[in-house]
């Protein structure tokens, strides 16, 4: 086929139509924006038990009673973004009369980062730093047991109108990594985020 025919085929309207068509016929293209996490610390309470940050909202005539109650949904709106996990097979080279080939023997799973707005009170940075302090006590430097600081992770993504379409579940996740967050005088524009990596188990496909 010569390069006039290639580009021709390229702009044909027949071809964008049965493009649009087949876009139309999946329901549409998958928008990066839209997700939801779901995710339950080990041990979390439905009650905000954080008398300090209590105390200095009331100083400061920012406290809402609301901010007593733990919504679980707080943290999805807080994740401004994440990624479904990735897998990767791993290899062995394998010889075979003189010819090499790659024999797969095992594979491992991308841990997963998540990055949250920081509100005032610190909410996310304090939830990361209780989960964090469950696994390692900083004192004693003694390892608790795995099924007191891992929790199962629901990362869904959704269509334009909310609706999950795929999801996958992460299994014993727990937090390996909390960021530092920056402060800076020349940054008057911006706001706090927080970025932490957390690993797992496993991950498997999470329905709707």
């Amino acid at each position: 086929m010569s390069f006039i025919d290639t580009v021709k085929n390229a702009v044909n309207p027949s071809t964008i139509d049965s493009f649009k068509a087949n876009i139309g016929k999946h329901g549409g293209l998958a928008p990066q924006n839209r997700f939801a996490v779901i995710m339950t610390p080990p041990q979390a309470s439905l009650l905000n038990f954080d008398l300090q940050g209590i105390v200095a909202s009331l100083l400061t005539k920012t406290f809402d009673p609301m901010s007593i109650i733990n919504d679980p949904r707080d943290v999805a709106l807080l994740c401004e973004s994440c990624s479904l996990p990735g897998r990767q097979i791993t290899t062995v080279d394998h010889t075979d009369f003189r010819q090499t080939t790659k024999r797969p023997n095992g594979y491992f799973n991308e841990d997963i980062t998540f990055v949250f707005h920081l509100t005032n009170d610190y909410y996310m940075k304090k939830v990361f730093d209780k989960w964090s302090g469950m696994i390692i006590d900083q004192e004693s430097y003694k390892l608790n047991y795995k099924a007191n600081y891992v929790s199962d992770v629901i990362i869904q993504q959704l269509d334009q109108n909310n609706v999950p379409i795929y999801g996958v579940k992460l299994k014993n996740a727990f937090p390996t990594t909390i960021q530092t967050i920056e402060l800076n005088n020349a940054s008057s524009d911006t706001t706090q985020r927080l970025s932490v990596t957390m690993a797992y188990d496993d991950f498997e496909p999470e329905g709707a």
